[in-house]
């Protein structure tokens, strides 16, 4: 029997919860997230908050009432100057990576940062995870950057990978103001 597809749609308040498990099993159990204590109900609600007031765009895949997996940008730095560019993070439940969740959301959510006039979108893959190498550069990003040992989880030295893609006219004119 197959599977229905998710439904990509905008993160509410009533997501939270879920949105705070996700991120939490990925804390407590993989090196995606550099965090080493999950992030509270509050401060998820902070983050979303903080998101929407800002019109970045922040995703949840939803399947059949529940959520199974979110994404969402916030400007790469806080610095007027970069204004125009955003980094993303992205987590689906870990029962369910490599189904094909994760592409979704990334590419809905490049979409829509694209539409909210952000020219360039940052991933910063903690760990150099395989699997959100592979799925960024499925969606058009490029290495930009590795810097070697610079996170300490799990009695271990982690990596960070830098990935990034142009959007929409990229760097070929300058931006609306």
């Amino acid at each position: 029997m197959a599977v229905t597809p998710p439904t990509i749609r905008r993160a509410s308040a009533e997501d939270v919860a879920a949105i705070t498990a996700i991120y939490a099993e990925h804390v407590l159990n993989g090196t995606a997230s550099f965090d080493t204590v999950p992030r509270s109900h509050a401060a998820t609600l902070a983050k979303l908050n903080e998101c929407l007031s800002r019109h970045w765009p922040f995703l949840v895949a939803e399947r059949a009432g529940e959520v199974l997996g979110y994404a969402y940008v916030t400007q790469f730095r806080d610095r007027p100057a970069y204004e125009h560019a955003c980094e993303n993070s992205l987590y689906v439940k870990a029962s369910l990576r490599g189904e094909g969740i994760g592409a979704m959301l990334l590419g809905a959510l490049v979409e829509r940062a694209e539409r909210r006039g952000f020219r360039q979108m940052v991933a910063v893959v903690g760990g150099g995870e395989a699997a959100s190498v592979a799925v960024h550069l499925k969606h058009g990003f490029h290495h930009a950057g590795r810097m070697s040992s610079v996170g300490w989880k799990f009695g271990r030295w982690l990596d960070t990978v830098y990935m990034q893609r142009a959007l929409g006219e990229g760097d070929s004119t300058p931006p609306d103001r």
